[in-house]
């Protein structure tokens, strides 16, 4: 796989092929605070009628790397250090993620999201740790 990089790191977020897999959107990312959304569909549903656990923790992960970034102002990227998840209860219909930097300094943040559903129930809630890297570039490898 090739790293993703754009010529804005503020587009970079459209540009990652996993999250356009799954449909999610942003719908804002500054000042340290993010918000994420993704619709309803069966291919990303589990055997009880809810969203796959894995598209949940995907939204904690991505929303609060993505507010992780917005605190530095797109300087570097992000990646997780850990991630500790409570799953609450079954997400239906439109999921939204909240995700806000509660801490950070020059190399790491730590962060705190949330994922509700339609009727505004909490699904998940999340904390985790993210290491601030420099951007890949078009001449780099995957290690």
């Amino acid at each position: 796989m090739k790293p993703v990089v754009a010529a804005d790191p503020r587009e970079m977020f459209g540009q990652i092929p996993f999250t356009n897999l799954l449909g999610v959107r942003r719908e804002f990312s500054e000042g340290g605070r993010a918000r994420l959304v993704v619709d309803e569909r069966p291919e990303l549903g589990n055997v009880i009628g809810g969203f796959h656990g894995g598209v949940v923790v995907t939204l904690l992960d991505v929303v609060m790397a993505s507010a992780a970034v917005s605190r530095i102002d797109f300087q570097r990227t992000a990646v997780t250090l850990n991630l500790h998840t409570d799953f609450i209860a079954p997400g239906r219909g439109q999921l939204v993620a909240d995700g806000e930097v509660a801490h950070h300094d020059d190399r790491t943040a730590w962060c705190r999201a949330r994922v509700t559903d339609a009727s505004g129930k909490l699904v998940a809630q999340a904390h985790g740790t993210f290491r601030y890297l420099p951007f890949p570039t078009n001449t780099e490898e995957t290690k």
